[in-house]
């Protein structure tokens, strides 16, 4: 499991929800049917406290983290948050650690 926010996804998630820093951003599988690396879910987003820590990952005073019960989700997988300079939307990628195939 590995997690790379680059500084554009940073200044997004600044501006997006508007917090002063510190503050921390969930990471989490939602169920809407349109995920590449696992059909049916892709990744939301959330300004909450952790509360059961599976990843923490801080760049530039945001805490980026998973919840435990959540990890399954990445696991074997390296996420790439960047940002879409077309549409100046968060853009995730997936890489699949273990050689298969990302779909």
């Amino acid at each position: 499991m590995f997690v790379s926010i680059d500084k554009s996804a940073v200044a997004w998630f600044t501006k997006e929800f508007e917090f002063n820093k510190p503050f921390s951003i969930r990471m989490f599988p939602q169920y809407d049917g349109f995920g590449k690396m696992h059909k049916g879910y892709s990744l939301g987003f959330s300004i909450e406290t952790p509360a059961n820590i599976g990843y923490t990952h801080e760049v530039d005073g945001i805490n980026f983290f998973v919840e435990a019960n959540d990890v399954w989700f990445f696991e074997d997988t390296e996420t790439n948050l960047t940002v879409d300079v077309c549409l100046e939307e968060i853009m995730v990628t997936y890489k699949d650690l273990t050689g298969s195939a990302v779909s």
